[in-house]
Parts: structure tokens; sequence; C-alpha cells
């Protein structure tokens, strides 16, 4: 898909200059790439003390039984 961005021009060479291999389209591709992991892995951190586990567990008793 084509798509045409208005990008500031001293970021997109910062972020060029970081990796001599990349093109402008694979760079920002890679940045979108890291975008979507970030937020999802934030997405993840916000359940951490929602779930609720039975503090009394025994594991041992669970293999045991296996």
């Amino acid at each position: 898909m084509v798509t045409s961005l208005n990008i500031n021009d001293a970021l997109l060479q910062e972020a060029l200059e970081l990796d001599s291999q990349m093109t402008a389209d694979t760079l920002v591709e890679k940045a979108l790439q890291e975008y979507v992991q970030r937020r999802k892995r934030l997405k993840v951190i916000e359940l951490f003390g929602t779930i609720d586990y039975d503090a009394h567990y025994n594991y041992k008793t669970q293999r045991q039984q296996a």
C-alpha cells in the first residue's frame, strides 16, 4: 500500500543514520512493528495484579497426582 506521510526530516535522517542499511520505507515499517509490540506489552503489564490466584496452591501435590 502506498501512503504519503509528512515526517520530520531531521528525525527521519537521524533514524536512518542509526542503521545505514535501512531505507526510509523499512525504517517506518520497523518503527510501526516496534510500536505495536510495545503497546501489546503495555496491555499485558496492565493485567499484573488483576488476576486472583490461590495463595495456598501446592504445585508439589499437583505433580504427585499426575
